[in-house]
């Protein structure tokens, strides 16, 4: 279910069990640590159903890029974007791919891997997304727990919710927390 302006709405997830969609709660409690998204530029890798950045469209961000290699995620994002009546960049490809074209300044970034593959892509990811971040940008990333997506960007705060591990960077030329 969205918050914001698209409220109310239920978001379909993509067929199949390899995507789960970042739990209400735990988005609810995403935003209220992050507080105000409008007029930021958004980027949301691995979309999934593309919940969290239809999440900051709803809250006021001014653009969301939506980017998943598997043809049902982006098809989910594309269903979900039609859902709410907004337009946003949807591209099919691979994230460290899409990253390595270094395209656009993004002020906020969600990263969630497929939990199996967080340790294995912690490393290029560290190296690629400052090519993609404004000079404020914060990255979220959510993980499992036990196996928890450890960025080398400076990291601002986690949480655990269950066995999801949320948790917020900023990127490398941000000289404050926040």
């Amino acid at each position: 279910m969205i918050a914001g302006a698209y409220g109310g709405r239920r978001l379909q997830a993509p067929a199949g069990t390899r995507t789960r969609p970042t739990a209400d709660r735990v988005r609810e409690a995403l935003f209220s640590i992050l507080g105000p998204v409008k007029g930021l530029r958004v980027l949301d890798l691995f979309a999934g159903s593309g919940a969290l950045g239809i999440e900051a469209l709803s809250r006021g961000a001014a653009s969301a890029t939506f980017v998943d290699s598997a043809p049902s995620a982006v098809s989910a994002v594309r269903r979900n974007l039609a859902a709410v009546g907004v337009e946003a960049e949807v591209d099919r490809t691979d994230a460290l791919r899409w990253l390595a074209r270094g395209r656009g300044a993004y002020d906020l970034v969600f990263v969630d891997p497929p939990y199996d593959q967080a340790a294995r892509m912690a490393g290029p990811l560290s190296e690629r997304l400052p090519a993609v971040l404004s000079d404020y940008a914060r990255i979220v990333t959510e993980s499992d727990k036990r196996t928890p997506l450890s960025l080398a960007l400076p990291l601002v705060t986690e949480r655990v919710y269950g066995d999801t591990r949320i948790a917020i960077h900023r990127g490398p030329g941000r000289t404050s927390q926040g």
